[in-house]
């Protein structure tokens, strides 16, 4: 009997999975480490059609072809646009190239997910927005962050919670000079950030060298602290987020595992766990198994990259889904960027 439950939850499981197809086609545009790594592979297991794969190189085109079959290597990206079969396109090439592609891809109607930056300054954002409040599909950016099952888990807590009292971000890189760190790494600390916390006014900033920001910024009643430094090194990249909240310490490590420990009661300013010590109870509220190989333990399903790219699908095929990340979301983190541009 309970074998014969335990199979039909496997094969409900598998069935639910196999029912998402997809009725419309699909391109990406650009073909780099992030894209392999990181958004390719999502796109494969889920299923995504890509009718087209755009570049800039004929020889690299060339070999698309080859390497995918059924999927055409172009550098054509107007045909690509003018296709009426193609529902959604996904974006991630130089992000010096992403405003003017994805102003291209919005004007051709299409549905588009933009990797982070979406566009380099508030300016560009404000022309973006306006482009696709006229347009007629969705915009998806890649800050995938949002998406990931403990920054969710944080965010309703700290709903719950009334808010925080304070916080402390460290986004720990290695050398990066191949781009602006600001634009392409600290975009993903600064918006989580203000994702979790709400606008933010920097009350000090310093630049301990070319490649570091020490921040001290201010969300309504909640003050954090932030390191963001490529002074380290890729080996051992770090990122923890520790937040006080009125009645808790959350440590969210990674986005690996969020961790909650609630605040020892005090009596008449006492605390009483001076009075009676006890072993702090710690609650784990999210944790990556890294020893069970199934989906939710993959590091593209923890860091988020596989919620956002179906949603987006999702979104492309007609179907409900929450856009974590639309232009409009993003007003923010740009101003909070453009204030630290000149530190």
């Amino acid at each position: 009997m309970l074998q014969q439950v335990i199979d039909r939850f496997k094969r409900q499981r598998t069935e639910a999975f196999l029912r998402r197809t997809y009725g419309r086609r699909y391109a990406f545009v650009g073909m780099g480490q992030h894209s392999l790594t990181n958004l390719y592979p999502v796109l494969h297991y889920l299923g995504v059609p890509l009718k087209y794969i755009c570049v800039t190189n004929a020889e690299k085109a060339a070999l698309i072809s080859r390497k995918y079959p059924g999927t055409q290597g172009t550098t054509d990206l107007d045909a690509v646009l003018a296709d009426p079969e193609v529902a959604g396109v996904f974006v991630a090439a130089s992000p010096r190239a992403h405003f003017a592609l994805a102003q291209r891809v919005v004007a051709a109607g299409k549905h588009l997910f933009i990797e982070k930056p979406p566009c380099l300054t508030t300016d560009e954002l404000s022309t973006l927005q306006q482009a696709a409040e006229k347009g007629t599909g969705a915009v998806v950016v890649g800050l995938q962050k949002r998406y990931a099952p403990a920054v969710r888990i944080l965010g309703k807590r700290l709903r719950q919670e009334h808010g925080a009292v304070s916080y402390d971000l460290h986004y720990q890189t290695g050398a990066y000079p191949e781009g602006d760190a600001l634009t392409d790494l600290f975009i993903h600390p600064l918006d989580l950030a203000v994702h979790l916390f709400g606008p933010a006014t920097v009350l000090s900033a310093q630049r301990p060298t070319k490649s570091s920001f020490l921040l001290m910024l201010k969300h309504g009643d909640a003050v954090g602290t932030l390191e963001l430094s490529t002074d380290y090194t890729w080996t051992s990249a770090h990122e923890s987020l520790h937040v006080i909240t009125p009645s808790a310490l959350y440590d969210l490590d990674n986005l690996d595992t969020l961790t909650r420990r609630p605040k020892q009661s005090t009596l008449f300013g006492v605390p009483m766990e001076k009075v009676h010590p006890a072993v702090p109870a710690v609650q784990h509220l999210y944790g990556r198994n890294t020893f069970n190989p199934v989906p939710q333990n993959n590091t593209l399903v923890a860091q988020g990259f596989y919620d956002e790219l179906l949603a987006f699908t999702e979104l492309c095929e007609g179907r409900p889904a929450d856009n974590l990340t639309p232009l409009s979301s993003l007003t923010d983190t740009f101003r909070l960027m453009g204030a630290l541009r000149n530190v």
